[in-house]
């Protein structure tokens, strides 16, 4: 329960405290970018549901809130926000590098820990939340489109035509993504196995410890489930030429798993051992829950964490148009391989 306490009390003094105020700001300059982009929207929706009653009348005060009072959608107007949003968006980059290297950062600065002190420990977190972060958008884009494809195979004016012109559009933007997938996903891999080939060949005192770690006791976790499963299998299927929808979920998935499997050796692997080497503890992730700590400690606790960002999504899809829903536009040309020169209009749904 203490754990709220660092968004309360932030200060520099403590590296733990200091996320209170990294949070906070990426956290202002995210929603500062969200309000820019769809302020337009908002102000829209206000005035269409101005004079409304009933849950429309509270979906436009909830509009008039938004809009903070800026009711100006001039050319002009519209101009500045996108500028705006843009520098938020150059000012946002080096904040949530800051923010996701801190976890590699508070690692990094244990002394105690051989597995942990290196000065590379930052950047490692910093390139595998790229690599995540990439893997889970393609992931969510995938699988909202699909959901949305189904939804609108069900209603009113459905046909093949539409549905080819978003597939196609779907799989430029996998191919282009997929590019930016590989080079951060190269690059952590990289940094990792440098991180081990230096601590191998300096071989300090530690090393005779991290050595009986990383090549017995968790040789399986290390190079067959995390470089084998998570990094080398969904980098050949990425590789792979035609690529598929159905192929890059897998790769994803898989990605996914290996940025898993690096933060549970880091976390977990990094717990187990201690530098007088008496031995090594086991970890027992706890399924069925039997009190409040092993609730939030355990695999309960994790799907809601995972959870929890989609459930948000969801929600603000209410507010702000985040899902797309897709209508039947017939004067598109027909489908065809190279990408739509005209886009699906969509509105919210």
């Amino acid at each position: 329960l203490r754990g709220i306490n660092v968004f309360f009390t932030p200060h520099f003094t403590s590296a733990i405290a200091a996320f209170g105020i990294v949070f906070t700001t990426y956290a202002c300059i995210v929603a500062s970018e969200i309000w820019f982009v769809y302020r337009k929207f908002f102000v829209e929706e206000a005035k269409r549901l101005k004079g409304a009653t009933g849950l429309d009348g509270i979906r436009g005060l909830i509009y008039n809130i938004l809009t903070l009072g800026a009711y100006d959608i001039s050319k002009e107007a519209l101009e500045t926000d996108h500028k705006v949003a843009v520098y938020l968006a150059a000012i946002g980059v080096p904040v949530a590098a800051f923010l996701h290297g801190y976890a590699g950062f508070i690692f990094g600065s244990v002394k105690a820990n051989a597995l942990w002190m290196t000065p590379l420990m930052p950047v490692i977190f910093i390139l595998s939340a790229v690599v995540s972060g990439i893997a889970l958008c393609m992931l969510t884009y995938i699988v909202i489109l699909e959901f949305s494809l189904i939804k609108a195979s069900f209603g009113k004016g459905r046909s093949e035509n539409i549905k080819q012109q978003v597939r196609a559009a779907q799989m430029e933007t996998i191919r282009l993504t997929k590019k930016y997938l590989l080079i951060f996903l190269v690059a952590a891999i990289s940094l990792e196995l440098l991180d081990l080939i230096f601590r191998g060949y300096t071989a300090v005192k530690s090393w005779d410890i991290l050595r009986s770690v990383i090549y017995e006791r968790d040789f399986n976790l290390i190079f067959v489930m995390q470089y084998g499963f998570g990094n080398l299998l969904p980098f050949i299927l990425l590789m792979l030429p035609r690529i598929s929808v159905r192929r890059t979920v897998v790769a994803l998935v898989l990605v996914l798993f290996g940025v898993f499997m690096m933060r549970w050796n880091v976390v977990i692997g990094g717990q187990s051992f201690s530098l007088t080497f008496s031995g090594f503890m086991h970890y027992s992730l706890p399924i069925i829950p039997h009190n409040i700590e092993t609730v939030k400690e355990g695999l309960i606790g994790a799907l809601a964490v995972i959870a929890t960002p989609y459930i948000i999504l969801v929600g603000l899809n209410f507010i702000i148009p985040v899902i797309p829903h897709f209508e039947e536009d017939h004067s598109l040309p027909p489908a065809h391989p190279d990408p739509p020169q005209h886009p699906t209009t969509w509105t919210p749904s």
